[in-house]
């Protein structure tokens, strides 16, 4: 799937990210992601865009940045296929 720069999807609650600064999406569930998530708080890397919600996924982006998401893995992932780069890509 090829983006353009400008390509964002939704996050939950007014919130976005860049779709070509991300690098995976987890569950918050395992030891190794509550560690990377304390350790993004501990150098300041951390971007809390649950809005007081429960965390459901963990978005890693490649500057190393880690972003928390109310919302579950499976429904940002339809965000990103809901892109108009995307939506193209898979029609070509």
């Amino acid at each position: 799937m090829k983006l353009s720069e400008t390509s964002f999807f939704s996050t939950g609650f007014g919130s976005f990210a860049s779709a070509v600064r991300l690098v995976a999406v987890v569950a918050p569930d395992a030891a190794p992601v509550r560690r990377l998530i304390q350790e993004a708080r501990d150098r300041g890397a951390l971007i809390d865009a649950t809005a007081g919600r429960k965390t459901r996924s963990v978005l890693l982006m490649d500057s190393d940045h880690v972003l928390l998401s109310a919302l579950s893995p499976e429904l940002l992932m339809k965000n990103m296929s809901d892109l108009p780069e995307a939506a193209a890509e898979v029609k070509a």
